[in-house]
């Protein structure tokens, strides 16, 4: 059994402009550097360093070249995430609680994806990665933002029109063609359980990905009436070989095999490019995995998404658990746990992301230790 605790004191957290690195191309920043303890990141403000999470007796062993695992070792999970310096601090927690619930935490890889011209440069968001967790496995890839910055038209958030959240439109590029199938998580989630089950989901036919569906939902509001009014675009849904179904794509198992050799890259871009021309929804990256997957996704139990935690996209409002098991939270949605909690406003939900939290506060206030953690299995 999972037990959260709640912890005293405000936290804080801000991010200032560091030296950005310039780069020319899609590349990697060796794994393998810094030093291990707690690091100052930004202005003083610094993450504790995780406590080490074993593999279990039953656990397979890792092919490694001295310290270095490598991605292409066939017994790996691999999670892909997005790391910047704005969800920097849900980014960690998520880690955290990825390996805290791990039955084999040695044997997951991590694929972080950094922003070309991040304020903090990918370069020091790999050492940070590093102190943190000294003993994980992973990769930080530099995501080149001309990539895609042509294609992102406006979106009813702001933060919605962030490049980096369209870098899981290109994991099948980025990422070594050795790693076929890959967890990909947003940055503003936790995982109660252990991310092997997620990761066994078998994926039948040629489905490309798994994702919890919601069928319930109505998917008419994601999408303008430009959309619905045209009858060749809105036959994407109503023909008769796809039901489609509502996903969320802060949390899927992905084909990338299926995804490279069927161009789903090619497919959402299409999609992207005719929002540019006759904008056809109001929402950032999601509509267009709906209008290329929706129908045709292999839905996962509910209880590896409890979305929505973050409230709407305006106003990021309270929201309660959904009922039922609970095996990854997430705050999709405007409402952040770590603002909310430094603001003195936290919902209810958000205590549960406070005990994977790492962030020390380096004046008065709160301190966070790596003793303050324990293992649970």
């Amino acid at each position: 059994m999972v037990h959260f605790r709640l912890h005293a004191g405000v936290l804080f957290f801000t991010v200032v402009v560091l030296f950005p690195l310039l780069c020319s191309g899609i590349r990697s920043i060796p794994s393998r550097e810094g030093n291990s303890g707690a690091v100052e990141v930004l202005n003083g403000y610094r993450f504790a360093e995780a406590p080490e999470y074993r593999n279990g007796r039953d656990c397979p062993v890792l092919t490694s070249n001295g310290r270095l695992v490598s991605s292409c070792d066939p017994s790996l999970v691999h999670i892909a995430m997005t790391l910047d310096s704005e969800y920097l601090r849900g980014s960690i927690a998520a880690v955290h609680s990825v390996l805290k619930h791990a039955s084999c935490p040695e044997s997951i890889f991590f694929h972080f994806i950094a922003a070309e011209f991040d304020p903090a440069s990918p370069r020091v968001l790999s050492q940070l990665v590093r102190s943190t967790f000294p003993s994980l496995n992973f990769k930080v890839y530099i995501f080149r933002e001309d990539t895609v910055i042509n294609l992102i038209s406006s979106s009813i958030r702001q933060a919605l029109e962030n490049p980096l959240n369209y870098a899981r439109n290109y994991l099948g590029d980025l990422l070594d063609l050795c790693v076929d199938r890959v967890i990909y998580l947003d940055s503003d989630v936790v995982v109660v359980d252990d991310i092997h089950k997620l990761w066994t989901t078998t994926l039948s036919g040629a489905r490309v990905i798994g994702a919890p569906e919601y069928c319930h939902t109505n998917l008419t509001k994601y999408f303008t009436d430009v959309f619905w009014s045209d009858p060749e675009m809105s036959g994407t849904f109503t023909s008769a070989r796809r039901k489609p179904c509502y996903f969320n794509t802060g949390v899927m198992v992905m084909d990338l095999v299926r995804w490279r050799e069927g161009n789903y890259r090619g497919r959402i871009e299409k999609w992207m490019e005719v929002q540019r021309k006759s904008r056809i929804y109001e929402l950032g990256s999601l509509p267009p995995f709906l209008l290329v997957f929706a129908g045709d996704v292999e839905a996962m139990d509910h209880r590896w998404n409890q979305h929505g935690l973050g409230g709407d996209n305006v106003r990021g409002t309270c929201r309660p658990l959904h009922p039922g098991p609970v095996s990854l939270l997430h705050w999709s949605g405007k409402g952040k746990p770590w603002v909310r909690l430094d603001a003195k406003r936290p919902c209810k939900v958000d205590h549960l992301w406070e005990p994977y939290d790492l962030y020390i506060r380096n004046n008065k206030g709160y301190h966070y230790s790596r003793n303050d953690h324990h293992h649970s299995s």
